[in-house]
This record gives structure tokens, sequence and C-alpha cells, in this order.
């Protein structure tokens, strides 16, 4: 896969499915600053839109970071995309930080990835995902601060 083309390992629809997941994930990464979870705090203050899209078999016992918004993966893009109908209240813009969340910091990757396709630039997620920032002994909420239908 090629970073020139600008598909951060994105595959094509006309594209032979060639690629294995672990090298597509790769190249969704290649190039992106992602966010250590000690520093995920520092990011919120200065604005950082942070998305947890894991699911709520798994929020509900784990927990939820202070201030990030719960997002279906499902349904991420529609709510995120400045252009849809079906856009969330106080969605982040395009040109702002957006730090995806999930248990171990894959799914997030690729999801992140997809968001730079929507052009959300500076889409990123947590390195090692929640699981990693509770392992750090950071603050968790028992409620998440928000829910996105």
């Amino acid at each position: 896969m090629s970073e020139a083309d600008g598909s951060h390992g994105r595959r094509r629809a006309e594209a032979a499915p060639a690629h294995g997941i672990e090298e597509i994930l790769e190249a969704s990464r290649r190039g992106i600053q992602r966010i250590a979870p000690q520093d995920l705090a520092a990011a919120q203050a200065q604005g950082a839109h942070v998305i947890d899209i894991r699911s709520a078999a798994t929020r509900e016992p784990e927990g939820h970071i202070p201030g990030a918004a719960v997002i279906e993966r499902l349904v991420l893009e529609w709510r995120l995309d400045p252009a849809g109908d079906h856009r969330m209240p106080e969605s982040p813009e395009r040109d702002e930080l957006v730090v995806v969340v999930c248990n171990e910091g894959y799914y997030s990757s690729l999801a992140a990835r997809d968001l730079r396709d929507l052009g959300f630039r500076r889409a990123t997620d947590i390195v090692g995902g929640f699981r990693a920032y509770a392992r750090a002994g950071l603050p968790t909420d028992t409620e998440p601060t928000r829910t996105v239908l």
C-alpha cells in the first residue's frame, strides 16, 4: 500500500483484497501521532474531542474516560460528518483533534483512519486503548460523560 496515494491503509473497492490486517493496521498508523494514555488529559485541556467506540459490554464493567463521548462504531462517521444530516450537536470540526478510543488501540486506529478519509486530518487514537489508559492508573468514571445515539 502506498502512502502517496493517500489511502492510509484503505483498500479501495476496485483493488483486489491482497493485504492482511496487520499490513492495513500498519498503513493506517503511518505518519500519525498517536496519543499516549498519560497525555490524553493535556490533549483534552487543549480542546481534543475524545470519542469512545467500545461496545457497551466492555464500557459498562471497565468504566469511562472523563469527558469522552460514547459513539457506537456503527454510526461514527454519520455523527461526525460536518456535511451530513445525522451529525451530532457539538461535533468536532475537521481541523480539530479527534482521539478515538477502543479496548486496546487496534480498532480505534482503523476508525481514526476512516475519520481522516472523511476529512478529519488530525484524527488519531490512544496507544493501547482504554485498557492501557486504565492500567496507567488514570481517572475513570462509572458513567459516560456523553452518549450519542
